[in-house]
């Protein structure tokens, strides 16, 4: 049984008291920071770069979660490890062929490696990513802004990327869901095969922060 993880997106927290944001999701119980960092060219929004990450990596002892919705990934690589980042998440929709590539040079900065795909692309362009990641990321909402509603098509791609991991001996795999994330279809992910859950709105807009990570965690 793969342990469940819950990684609050900052995306929703308030960037003016960032450091303040994440000592206290590390109080209450988050496993993973997730950052999306977005630079309006890959995604219409510009979030922020490893200097947000370097600035944050003091509040908290927890794993730095870093998506980069990028143009050239590859180029943004040692800025980040430099940073203090832990895991940082590629786009298979940016790095194409060079996936594979690309995860390996960021395992060799120290770092985990993470490939994602977008809704519209096909399950099937993770599978060659597999035997190299240390993490496998599906959006479950088109990337760029929070607030959205959960694609229900994104249980059937959780479950063949499971079923693909099981099959080819690497049941132990994370995969990690972003997007749409609430108490009310947290089950049915974790279900599907997930086992990372990254959920922005469902944990910031909540009035008690411990108990919707502890429900997100599916308890």
């Amino acid at each position: 049984m793969l342990e469940i993880k819950v990684a609050p997106s900052i995306l929703a927290g308030d960037f003016a008291r960032m450091g303040e944001t994440v000592k206290k999701l590390e109080e209450n119980g988050a496993d993973y920071i997730h950052c999306d960092v977005m630079d309006g060219n890959f995604v219409p929004t510009i979030t922020f770069g490893s200097q947000m990450i370097e600035h944050i990596r003091p509040y908290t002892r927890l794993p730095l979660d870093c998506h980069l919705m990028v143009l050239r990934p590859d180029t943004r690589l040692e800025g980040f490890a430099r940073a203090g980042a832990d895991i940082v998440t590629v786009h298979v929709e940016e790095c194409r062929e060079l996936t594979v590539q690309t995860l390996r040079i960021i395992k060799n900065y120290g770092m985990r490696a993470s490939a994602v795909i977008n809704p519209n692309t096909p399950v099937e362009e993770l599978f060659d990513c597999a035997e190299v990641a240390d993490m496998l990321l599906l959006m479950s909402v088109h990337p760029g802004w929070g607030g959205q509603k959960f694609i229900p098509s994104s249980l059937e791609k959780i479950e063949k990327l499971r079923d693909f991991l099981v099959r080819n001996g690497r049941p132990e795999l994370d995969i990690e869901v972003d997007g749409g994330i609430t108490e009310d279809n947290v089950k049915d992910v974790i279900s599907a095969g997930a086992n990372v859950i990254v959920a922005g709105s469902a944990v910031f807009r909540s009035a008690d922060i411990r108990a919707t990570i502890g429900r997100l965690r599916g308890a």
